[in-house]
């Protein structure tokens, strides 16, 4: 191989290096601001109540719905004997709740639902419903959006039943309580109506792992 040869090679390389800097850059800034978005948006809404050991918050914002379904998780986790099933569908239902009513939502990283998900799963949940669900809602920092949102105002189970879950890099079998769900909103605008939503017992927590 000749010098000019060599030449190329080295500025092919240099530019691949250069092109992977950059987006791992772009990346790393991407959940920098995802992260501060968030915690700008939690920060700026005044909270009312608390669940601890979720870190969820009751916000005046928050509909009706949600304060209800609130108020009875919070009923549930303060009884001496828990029960499972109690505690796992109204985890369930709270986060179908916060998730698809989303005109109280500040803007798309204000992603409901996500305090109970799996922590080791929240990274991905937030950046999918981001991209997806919330992808096209208007900021409403200024408390003028005109943009019509869904609200939900009844979460029915259809069908729920339980079966043992494994979590990704974790061969323990979990408890887990699979619920398919019938959504009714305000105002029909096309979202979804039906949903699965997988909650699992994990060191006596329950968590959100799947929603289909």
């Amino acid at each position: 191989m000749n010098n000019k040869d060599n030449s190329i090679v080295k500025s092919i390389i240099f530019v691949m290096v250069v092109v992977i800097v950059v987006s791992l850059i772009g990346i790393g800034s991407y959940f920098i601001l995802l992260s501060n978005d968030n915690n700008e948006i939690k920060d700026n809404k005044k909270s009312i109540d608390e669940i601890k050991i979720y870190n969820l918050r009751l916000n005046e914002s928050d509909s009706e719905e949600f304060k209800s379904e609130f108020n009875n998780l919070k009923t549930i986790l303060s009884k001496s004997e828990i029960d499972s099933e109690e505690y796992a569908l109204s985890v369930a239902k709270l986060f179908v709740i916060d998730l698809y009513t989303m005109d109280s939502k500040i803007n798309k990283y204000d992603v409901g639902g996500s305090e109970l998900v799996l922590p080791s799963f929240k990274d991905n949940y937030m950046l999918n419903v981001t991209n997806t669900l919330y992808n096209y809602m208007n900021d409403n920092t200024d408390g003028k959006r005109k943009q019509n949102l869904p609200h939900v105002s009844k979460v029915d189970v259809i069908k729920s039943n339980t079966k043992e879950y494994t979590i990704n890099g974790d061969n323990t079998p979990y408890n887990a309580y699979v619920y398919n769900m019938k959504i009714t909103y305000k105002y029909d605008l096309g979202y979804d109506s039906e949903v699965e939503v997988i909650v699992v017992n994990k060191d006596n927590f329950m968590y959100v792992v799947e929603k289909n």
